[in-house]
């Protein structure tokens, strides 16, 4: 029975697909000048196309009478009554451009335009329509697309290859990225949501932009794809405090669907203020937007893209709520010799203003994909598709896609890997240097990459083994059948001067997508090596061996010791992040075997022992230590797929909670010690005041009968120019002088980046786009030991470095000063080179 109905329901879908007619065709102006992006909508249903880039549209309706509403930003809206019957229907629409009634008060008026009248009746009113829907569902239809137009042959000192799949021609122009998705986001204000992904599919394989860019100018501070254009975001043109920023010109009204519209004029007081640029057009008396039509740039605080543009029309969902019908987003970018253009289209339709969610329905998953979510076919969407694509989108979905299949199939065959393998196994003069040597091994049963250290990462200098070499290697297997990889590393460490040499290595297995382990990582690790005396590693090789060789500077400390590790790691109900390890370590203090350096023969070699630890002597010992770490962010949020889910974390603070165990006596241990510590981390966006972010910690030492120094509570000082881990370092303080065993001891990392707050006034810097950062580092154990310093920086030079200027104060030194250069802005605050 069930059958029979499935296939009357099949039968009549299919009826209906058969039976139903296209209408398609061309906007343009009345001059022949093709109109992209613009919107076609059946009056009263809300439902409707956008043309794509080439003005053309394409929907198919049921035989039947239809008003379609024709609308393009800054052009009379046109309405056309259409009888459609079983024939296709080929209907052009000619749009004239918008005529504007000039005001009286425009003519005669030599005060202030009355555009601002119109403006501040609009800013009273912005609460009402930001909050005038507390919950809604709507249907979107998302379409991503980036062209490339060059493509430079080097970008800072590293050749760019392009391969057949990119689908570029030899002058590097072509289709970069290309998707469309089809989602419904359901919403309750101000901060619940959840995405549903029916389908996506990206040119050549892939997921597809997925996620809606909700743009709202009812928000005083308008966000536009991503903080990396501007984490101050961007002051809309009605905001509260809109009129500080804006000039109005009123440049006259018109008449549509039955109200009076005002279109307005708006333009920045002042370059180098995150504010938009263009016209908007507002309803009269009721002081609701109509359309947008506005442009960012550089003069606005735009980074990494040159030009934004940014078009909205809105639309009555009920006789009284206006929603956005459809948006667009055009990019422009020229940067590093890549020029690249695109667009970003989002069609809104089938809302529903009352939606009946259930009770859980707004929990931690923020985006589901449905199953077979990339399995639809070119008939689903020519059906759900509102914006016709373009012939060389066409082409490019069938050519990669094509290609796809064609390489997954070769990918089979041993000349593929063959060939892949010689072409991945190239290596370089950087590759040597820096990146280190990779081989990669494809076959048909499984993955395996095999890695060497590069050179800068492999040799040292220090006083204890002189030069350093060292042979990192690791091996990657990944098996295609299994769902778990198998990681092996080894190093081997030789020291020139005192003709020692270290071997320990680690393994570990790790869990694919297909795993039912999901995130449990297991490793045993074991050998003998050389180490910091303070494992947070506080001064890396290469900027120690700069200062020994360069001014006699011997900051990194070092002890030897053979050990054995077991690690475990688990996330417990997808919130709390679990690690423990059990370690035995047999330490080996190391002395001084060498004073060589290039310059300063005269400046003595400090001891391999910390002189501000003379009090605390190192001796061979032994270790059996514990220790367990637990990690909670609050209200993380996560993305799920049919097969696994992805956690993206949350805007509430990171709680970490650790404790450690020197436990005496098993396999010789000396050490006896309880310590334990909790640290609070968080970054918080004031948009137009800047970002805060911040570090606070306490801990202490519940026993501490017997520790080692590499057991000791140390402060990460830092006494070199460079800095690469701000909120866990102090710019000017000393390595070990605060090391210690105290039952308790505090200490906090506060910085403020200002993000273009007061240098966008200061010329050159606002030009250069320099932004101010502030902040402060502090620790207090007792009385006699505590420590405090003040800095103020400039960051974002070049978009990725950061310069410190520092004040410290400490008991015994006083008042102290340095400067400090890491990385920080746009881009230089987005790179990690690992916990330190």
């Amino acid at each position: 029975m069930l059958k029979r109905i499935y296939g009357l329901l099949f039968f009549i879908f299919n009826a209906i697909v058969l039976h139903a007619t296209v209408i398609h065709g061309f906007v343009k102006n009345d001059e022949g000048a093709l109109l992209p992006f613009t919107s076609i909508t059946i009056k009263g249903t809300g439902s409707g196309v956008t043309t794509n880039n080439k003005a053309w549209y394409s929907f198919n309706v049921k035989p039947g009478k239809y008003i379609l509403e024709v609308h393009h930003v800054g052009y009379q809206k046109l309405e056309k009554e259409i009888l459609v019957a079983a024939e296709d229907v080929k209907l052009d629409f000619i749009l004239v451009k918008q005529s504007y009634i000039l005001d009286e008060v425009i003519i005669k008026s030599k005060g202030e335009d009355p555009a601002y009248k119109i403006i501040r009746n609009t800013i009273k009113k912005r609460n009402f329509y930001d909050a005038q829907v507390d919950s809604l569902s709507v249907d979107v239809y998302i379409k991503g697309l980036l062209q490339s137009k060059q493509i430079p042959k080097k970008v800072l000192g590293q050749k760019v290859e392009t391969t057949p799949e990119d689908g570029l021609d030899s002058a590097g122009r072509g289709v970069i990225f290309l998707s469309e998705s089809h989602t419904t986001v359901d919403l309750i204000y101000p901060n619940k949501s959840k995405i549903k992904v029916h389908s996506t599919r990206e040119s050549g394989g892939g997921m597809g932009l997925s996620f809606p860019t909700f743009i709202s100018f009812y928000k005083n501070n308008v966000n536009v794809f991503t903080e990396l254009l501007n984490p101050r975001g961007f002051i809309s043109p009605i905001a509260d405090n809109a009129l500080h920023f804006y000039r109005y010109k009123l440049l006259g009204t018109y008449q549509a669907d039955g109200k009076q519209i005002k279109t307005i004029l708006v333009t920045p007081k002042r370059k180098n203020e995150p504010t938009f640029e263009g016209k908007i057009e507002i309803i009269n008396d009721e002081w609701k937007l109509y359309t947008v039509d506005l442009m960012l740039t550089k003069n606005n605080q735009l980074e990494l893209v040159d030009t934004l543009y940014i078009s909205q029309i809105q639309a009555p969902v009920n006789h009284n709520i206006w929603r956005i019908q459809n948006q667009t987003i055009k990019v422009d970018i020229n940067q590093l010799g890549f020029k690249l253009d695109g667009s970003f289209i989002n069609v809104y339709e089938n809302y529903n203003l009352h939606p009946p969610f259930s009770k859980n329905h707004f929990d931690n998953i923020i985006m589901k994909y449905d199953t077979g979510y990339n399995k639809k076919d070119s008939n689903y969407w020519n059906v759900k598709r509102p914006i016709a694509l373009e012939d060389f989108e066409v082409k490019d979905f069938i050519k990669k896609d094509s290609l796809r299949i064609r390489y997954d199939s070769i990918k089979q065959t041993k000349s593929y890997r063959d060939s892949i393998n010689r072409k991945m196994n190239k290596v370089g003069f950087s590759d040597i240097l820096m990146g280190g040597y990779s081989k990669n091994f494809a076959s048909t049963k499984s993955g395996i990459k095999y890695q060497i250290a590069g050179l800068l990462k492999s040799i040292s200098f220090n006083t204890v083994e002189g030069l350093a070499v060292n042979f990192n290697q690791k091996v990657e297997i990944d098996p295609k059948k299994a769902a778990i990889n198998y990681v092996f590393e080894s190093n081997a460490r030789y020291g020139f001067s005192n003709h020692h040499l270290n071997i320990d290595g680690k393994f570990s297995i790790h869990p694919t997508i297909k795993s039912t382990l999901k995130n449990k990582t297991i490793s045993i690790a074991g050998g003998s090596r050389v180490q910091q005396l303070n494992k947070a590693n506080p001064i890396s090789p290469l900027i120690n061996t700069v200062y020994t060789l360069f001014l006699r500077e011997n900051y990194m400390k070092l002890y030897e010791n053979r050990y054995v590790n077991l690690f475990y790691q688990d996330k417990i109900m997808n919130k709390i992040l679990v690690n423990t390890s059990i370690q035995y370590e047999n330490r080996l203090p190391l002395a001084n075997t060498i004073d060589y350096s290039f310059t300063h023969q005269n400046k003595s070699i400090t001891p391999n022992h910390p002189t501000d630890l003379y009090y605390k002597p190192f001796h061979r010992h032994q270790a059996f230590v514990w220790n367990i770490n637990l990690q909670f962010q609050p209200k993380q949020k996560t993305i799920q797929f049919p097969d696994r889910k992805v956690t993206l974390g949350s805007k509430k603070p990171i709680y970490t909670l650790s404790y450690t165990k020197g436990i005496k006596n098993i396999l010789g241990s000396d050490v006896d010690f309880d310590k334990w510590e909790a640290t609070m981390s968080h970054s918080k966006n004031f948009k137009l005041a800047g970002t805060l972010r911040y570090k606070l910690g306490a801990g202490g030492f519940l026993n501490a009968h017997a520790v080692g120094i590499p057991d000791m509570k140390h402060f990460n000082g830092n006494q070199t120019i460079l800095n690469t881990n701000y909120l866990n370092s102090f710019q000017i303080a000393p390595y070990y002088r605060y090391s210690n065993t105290e039952k308790l001891y505090a200490y906090g990392h506060v910085e403020h980046h200002l993000n273009g707050l007061l240098t966008n006034k200061i010329p050159v810097l606002n030009k250069m786009k320099w932004n101010l950062v502030v902040g402060a580092n502090s620790f207090y154990v007792d009385k006699n030991k505590y420590y405090a310093e003040a800095f103020a920086g400039l960051e974002n030079i070049f978009k990725i470095l950061r310069v410190d200027f520092i004040t410290g104060y400490q008991p015994i030194l006083k008042n102290t000063y340095g400067i400090r250069i890491g990385l920080g802005g746009i881009l230089g605050s987005n790179i990690r080179f690992g916990s330190r």
